[in-house]
């Protein structure tokens, strides 16, 4: 089994060792991968190594031991904590329990005891990796009962109960490659030959099922097929319905010759995926009706008229439209303009009700810019007086590519601008800093104070943007002022340290030996310095 990795932090070199020493780490199920001799440089191996497990002195020069405890709580929270301390440090210690520390040992320390503390943790920590795999093995069952879901989420779609946010986050969840344009149903009724009633024998139907998807000439068209209210579902993505209507009546046909079972067929109109409900109502209107009209294959087209509804651009086209220009790529917009004028496409409309349409678009886009802050004259165009009508235009295509082109400027200003907002915000991030490093206070909270900013989002950006972190980036710029303060003044080395904003000396003079190589005495007594230095 893969061992446990372990850090210990003492600043007492025998104690350190001897530790080391005395256990039998492979045995117990640890491995030792590092020590030191301060909180300070415990801590950075910490970020570097990231053991499973650290054992720490509590009171350490340059970062005590609840210091260190509370830092590794919020970079490595999984990592366990063992303390241990003298008599005298006991109250203090017992503070760093609170800390999610594992457990507390009092100096000296005597192997037998901490034996026991490993062994205790080894039992924790095999809990939890087993608890993890077990997520693992949940995670692949889940993977494997894809077909289910999508079946599931098939049928909740077609009762209309998948709201309409979440129907391409479930496309994407359930890794289904298709666009949700031009979705129609077909609805297959199974019809008992003597009775002429219903059969709601599931074997039957699943029987019908199968023989209807192995012959289906537009299986590439074929999104999904389940047994739906004692019917057949199938969904596809075909535009023509007549086209449809041929290869739907050929395999009534092949159901009766080769199984012997008659089936109403009834096929409704094609929608987006989020009105996919609305052809199902329509295709079982279509099958209520065989009975009257005579035939095994009807589509509602051939017996209801185009639905008369009004032509108007909704609140939620203006949310999805927004989306796509805000939030999206070019083929989200693309594809919200294109869903907007299929509405006119596919729809009989008078050319005032057209027009009307048109102008609530153009209002639409208008709040879009305005809400991102953009002047209407630069982001929309740039002869806006002009009345803008349907009859400027050539053919509906020539409107979508019109307004693709408005909403694709749109979105190229709105990016731009949200690009130099984040310029601007690291400008004043490095202004700040320039100003205050000096201060022993500084961090990430007050800055973000100053710019109204969550730490999160400015740590994030702040390191994309400067390629290090904040804390990095203060440290590197504390140590080229103090570099330059000892070559160009006398000041003692305490006053530059606490003039770059550090409270302890010696504390950063170990800080800055390890950045420049050397002591801070060294560094102003070389006649040469090295290059870097500068």
């Amino acid at each position: 089994m893969e061992l446990y990795s372990v850090l210990i932090a003492d600043d007492e070199e025998e104690i350190r060792k001897g530790i080391i020493q005395k256990i039998s780490w492979h045995h117990l199920g640890f491995a030792l991968i590092g020590e030191a001799e301060n909180g300070a440089e415990a801590f950075e191996l910490c970020e570097q190594l990231k053991p499973d497990v650290i054992l720490t002195d509590i009171k350490m020069p340059f970062m005590d031991g609840l210091e260190l405890c509370q830092n590794i709580r919020q970079t490595l929270p999984a990592c366990k904590i063992i303390v241990f301390s003298g008599f005298n440090d006991f109250e203090y210690a017992r503070q760093s329990v609170s800390n999610g520390v594992f457990e507390y040992i009092m100096k000296p320390i005597s192997a037998s005891e901490l034996n026991v503390v490993l062994s205790k943790l080894k039992k924790k920590l095999d809990t939890e990796r087993l608890e993890k795999r077990d997520m693992e093995t949940l995670r692949r069952q889940y993977e494997e009962s894809f077909p289910v879901l999508r079946e599931l989420f098939f049928t909740r779609l077609l009762d209309g109960r998948i709201p309409y946010d979440e129907i391409l986050e479930r496309i994407s969840r359930y890794e289904l490659s298709i666009s949700y344009e031009n979705w129609r149903i077909i609805l297959i009724k199974v019809i008992i030959k003597d009775s002429k009633k219903l059969s709601y024998d599931e074997l039957l139907l699943i029987s019908v099922k199968k023989f209807i998807n192995q012959y289906f000439k537009f299986s590439e068209n074929c999104i999904q097929s389940l047994i739906y209210n004692d019917m057949i579902a199938i969904i596809v993505q075909i535009k023509k319905a007549y086209e449809l209507i041929e290869e739907m009546q050929r395999l009534s046909s092949l159901v009766k010759c080769y199984l012997g079972i008659d089936i109403y067929i009834g096929i409704g109109r094609a929608y987006n995926a989020e009105d996919i409900s609305r052809s199902v109502e329509e295709a079982k209107i279509a099958i209520d009706n065989q009975i009257i009209v005579g035939t095994s294959v009807l589509y509602i087209g051939d017996i209801q008229p185009s639905r008369t509804t009004t032509l108007s651009f909704s609140e939620q086209d203006l949310n999805t439209l927004e989306n796509a220009v805000k939030l999206g790529n070019q083929n989200d917009v693309k594809l919200a303009v294109k869903n907007i004028i299929n509405r006119v496409r596919e729809t009989r409309f008078s050319l005032s009700q057209c027009q009307l349409f048109f102008l609530e678009i153009i209002t639409g886009i208008i709040k879009i810019s305005r809400s991102g802050g953009e002047d209407i004259e630069i982001s929309f165009c740039q002869n806006f007086e002009n009345f803008i009508s349907i009859s400027d235009f050539g053919t509906l295509d020539d409107i979508y590519n019109w307004l693709c082109n408005q909403c694709l400027n749109l979105q190229t200003l709105l990016g731009k601008k949200r690009t130099d907002n984040m310029s601007n915000t690291i400008k004043k991030a490095k202004d700040f800093i320039s100003l205050n490093y000096n201060q022993i206070d500084l961090s990430v909270d007050t800055l973000c104070d100053y710019l109204h900013l969550s730490p999160a989002y400015f740590s994030t950006l702040f390191k994309k943007e400067i390629g290090k972190s904040f804390t990095a980036y203060v440290s590197e710029l504390r140590m080229q002022m103090a570099a330059k303060m000892l070559k160009s003044t006398n000041e003692k080395t305490y006053l530059i340290a606490e003039k770059v904003g550090f409270s302890d000396p010696n504390y950063f003079s170990y800080v800055f030996k390890k950045y420049f190589g050397s002591t801070p005495s060294k560094y102003r007594s070389s006649k040469n310095n090295p290059s870097h230095y500068s």
